[in-house]
């Protein structure tokens, strides 16, 4: 039976992959990835297709971008089957994955279902840069300072989660903040937070944008790949 590895490619510069991660990259011959949408490239595949050669074998796996239980079920169960009749071949499969494998990660439920599907199959995961990180290094900025507390929230965070989070951490990470901006930017006005607000688009991309003095943009049109970070420390 092959191996599954787990590969972190980072936020979108390629030199972000770590040694080991590249290394596994260039000596596996089936190399998957989560697909991109309109028929486009994805993250990863953009990430590390300079580092892959022509004898490797691609395997781009469509991930619905739904709410549905049901829908996202059945098709983790397709992709797993999909990736499964190469490992029960012997052959190694290395899954590419935008930022941290473990940390909200398309990789994680291709796993989780292949284990419940085969309990013996072997999974290596080899961790990378996430896009907390990558935010904080874009802005020059550290993430956390001695004894500050972090709040980390997804996607599908309420605004009632975020004021009660606020209360309690000196810094906040909103991952993916597109789909909320404007109220989270009537929480910013309220709380008087706009000088300790900073939101960075596709961060370490080519096309990374960076926004401070948020009180500026009320309104943004931003990419899915969109983070803000609060360090209310600062504002006092």
């Amino acid at each position: 039976m092959g191996t599954l590895y787990g590969v972190s490619v980072g936020t979108g510069d390629p030199e972000l992959i770590t040694l080991k991660g590249l290394k596994i990259l260039q000596n596996t011959n089936i190399i998957a990835f989560p697909a991109g949408i309109n028929h486009q490239k994805g993250v990863a595949e953009t990430i590390i297709e300079g580092y892959l050669q022509s004898h490797q074998q691609k395997l781009s796996l469509f991930f619905p971008y739904t709410l549905s239980q049901e829908t996202l079920s059945q098709a983790w169960y397709s992709i797993s089957l999909e990736v499964w009749q190469y490992l029960q071949q012997g052959e190694d499969v290395a899954f590419a994955c935008e930022g941290d494998i473990s940390f909200y990660s398309t990789f994680t439920y291709v796993a989780l279902t292949l284990q419940k599907i085969h309990p013996r199959i072997k999974i290596v995961r080899i961790p990378g840069v996430s896009s907390p990180m990558a935010a904080a290094s874009a802005l020059n900025m550290p993430l956390t300072i001695q004894q500050e507390k972090l709040a980390i929230l997804p996607a599908l965070y309420s605004i009632q989660e975020l004021e009660k989070t606020l209360d309690w951490a000196e810094v906040v990470v909103l991952m993916k903040v597109a789909s909320v901006y404007d109220q989270v930017w009537s929480i910013l006005a309220k709380r008087n937070l706009f000088d300790c607000a900073y939101l960075v688009e596709k961060a370490t991309n080519h096309s990374e944008k960076i926004y401070t003095c948020l009180e500026n943009y009320p309104q943004l049109k931003l990419s899915y790949f969109s983070i803000l970070i609060i360090r209310q420390i600062m504002s006092k």
